[in-house]
């Protein structure tokens, strides 16, 4: 059995691991040219896809390069008040380690065979076992595994599902080397999580292992073309700075010091999400995984629920290394419900994060009872 896996992702690459781990073979396709074309975003907090990593024998390599501090956490309301801040003890557990994106990557790239991975393939459609790409090139497969993320092009050969604009927008910036830079201010927002939440609006800061501080405006029940109408110049990173400032007119002046601080960085990102609980019938020959199946608010459930995905799918097609079409059935009735629980849980957090007294229930989620 061919199997190929589009996307070298989280999930893709742990289906491709999991498989080896068993003795079976799979090629991953990726557009990109090299696993540094571009970066690979923040941190990730890695809790339930800690399963994922023993089933793949990587736990230990990932227990060596996650961060037990980034576990730390702070919560405040606009005026500066702090309504709840935990720190993570020395030797507390890594029940929700943080790890750079790029490092966890990296862990699964290395454990797989030279080859696995093809660089530089993107995918352009797929018809009676031949997978046609980009450039021109193609190969033959028996199954296919569609873990392309959020804009699958393989999403298309199972369902018209696309995902849609939730009515929030993300506006990324970033303080390169704080301690060096702005020890102040890497003292305030601290070893991991920095949260401030608004009516509307909502910051989020967080440490990175390589030193950036990386911080998330969010803006709340926005339309879909607000990056276009909202008057910030995102072309001209200085001025977009200024006016980000301006908008936090009237929050605690070490919260404007941070977007002041930040570097020429400044992306802005429409929040979007597929149906909660999609599926499709089982198709034999293609199937999902990761966000190409089941994109949620990101509130820390997607990279878990990838990892999961990519494990489940690898163990099934070990159990029934004949027959692939019970192995994604199997594969596909675990996912669909695991999956809709999370998105359902992720999309109640995201209801509360775009409530005018999003800090208050925040805090009572912390702190049930």
């Amino acid at each position: 059995m061919t199997i190929a896996i589009v996307g070298a992702g989280l999930g893709g690459l742990t289906l491709a691991r999991v498989l080896h781990v068993h003795g079976i073979e799979a090629v991953v396709y990726e557009r990109e040219s090299s696993r540094h074309a571009r970066g690979q975003g923040g941190m990730l907090d890695i809790h339930s896809g800690q399963r994922a990593l023993r089933e793949a024998g990587l736990v230990d390599g990932f227990h060596a390069i996650a961060r037990a501090e980034g576990q730390d956490m702070r919560l405040l309301e606009p005026d500066g008040t702090l309504l709840w801040q935990e720190d993570t003890p020395e030797d507390a557990p890594l029940l929700r380690p943080e790890v750079d994106r790029a490092d966890l990557r990296d862990l699964l790239l290395d454990s797989l065979p030279e080859g696995t991975v093809r660089w530089g393939r993107a995918f352009a459609s797929a018809d009676g076992g031949v997978l046609r790409f980009a450039d021109g090139g193609s190969a033959t497969h028996d199954l296919l595994v569609g873990a392309d993320g959020a804009g699958s092009r393989v999403r298309a050969l199972l369902t018209d599902a696309r995902p849609a604009h939730i009515g929030r927008h993300v506006v990324e910036l970033g303080i390169p080397d704080i301690d060096r830079t702005r020890p102040d201010l890497a003292a305030m927002v601290g070893r991991g999580n920095y949260w401030v939440l608004g009516d509307g609006l909502s910051l989020a800061a967080q440490r990175n292992g390589d030193g950036r501080v990386r911080i998330g405006l969010g803006f709340h029940r926005t339309a879909e073309d607000w990056i276009a109408t909202s008057g910030i110049p995102f072309d001209d990173p200085a001025a977009a700075k200024a006016r980000l400032v301006d908008l936090l007119a009237g929050w605690d002046p070490r919260f404007t010091a941070l977007i002041a601080a930040c570097d020429d960085v400044v992306v802005p990102r429409p929040i979007t999400a597929l149906p909660i609980g999609l599926t499709w019938p089982s198709t034999p020959g293609v199937t999902l995984l990761g966000d190409a199946a089941h994109l949620m608010p990101p509130v820390g459930e997607g990279a878990n629920m990838a990892l999961l995905d990519g494990a489940s799918l690898g163990l099934a097609l070990a159990a029934h290394p004949d027959d692939h079409p019970t192995a994604v059935a199997e594969y596909e009735r675990e996912m669909f419900e695991r999956t809709a629980a999370a998105a359902r849980m992720s999309a109640d957090v995201h209801e509360l994060l775009m409530s005018p007294d999003a800090a208050r229930k925040m805090l009572a989620f912390f702190q049930p009872g």
